[in-house]
């Protein structure tokens, strides 16, 4: 049998442990205390907007708590954050990185990135009902709105990632790499994985943004 205890502990990224995901974590569940799972899912998707300009190279930009206090955060920092608000209820959970295609990448993020595949897209597995579930909390439901994209809906017990197409039947999302699973997030595999897979310049770009102060929540 699988020993889970290691996707129970706190970390230095998956901080369940500090006050502020304590206190949040509680809240998020007190009005649904038997969908834990789902009730906590629906938080990082929806209360944490997505955004694919957050910083991100630097390790203090990923702890959930940081992710929380900004409010936003990109793939990762998010399946982060989802990580700790789950073993924080005692689910066990773990993060999974794969690459994936998006072909309805926004044109300013296309003039940016230079391709529309994402280097190890991180996303996250559950331990519910004696089984591993990948759920994907990264988009959010005002961003699918606008975009009219199918949002990513998690009924608690099965699996819940990306639709192949939006609403109007156009192509959108293809998992073509994965990466495996992670009790923690491995910070120097994604960072090197970002080196390797975009363009220099946008390398140059995403460092100095992580250089620059977070703004004020």
């Amino acid at each position: 049998m699988e020993d889970l205890s290691i996707y129970l502990k706190p970390t230095y990224y998956i901080d369940y442990d500090s006050p502020l995901i304590s206190r949040m974590s509680e809240k998020i569940v007190s009005s649904h205390p038997d969908e834990k799972a789902r009730t906590v899912f629906n938080f990082v998707r929806d209360r944490i907007i997505y955004n694919p300009y957050s910083a991100f190279y630097l390790p203090e930009q990923y702890p959930a708590s940081r992710t929380l206090e900004r409010g936003e955060g990109f793939c990762i920092q998010k399946a982060v954050l989802l990580a700790a608000l789950a073993r924080a209820h005692g689910i066990p959970a773990r993060l999974v990185f794969a690459d994936i295609k998006n072909y309805l990448i926004p044109p300013k993020l296309w003039n940016i990135m230079k391709t529309n595949i994402f280097a190890f897209h991180g996303y996250n597995e559950l331990y519910i009902d004696g089984r591993w579930v990948k759920v994907t909390p990264t988009f959010d439901i005002g961003m699918c709105q606008r975009l009219n994209l199918k949002p990513v809906e998690f009924d608690g017990h099965n699996p819940a990632i990306f639709h192949s197409h939006d609403l109007s039947g156009r192509l959108h999302i293809e998992y073509i790499n994965d990466h495996g699973h992670f009790a923690d997030l491995p910070f120097e595999t994604v960072v090197n994985g970002f080196s390797r897979a975009y363009t220099e310049d946008m390398i140059k770009r995403w460092k100095e943004s992580s250089l620059q102060p977070e703004k004020e929540q």
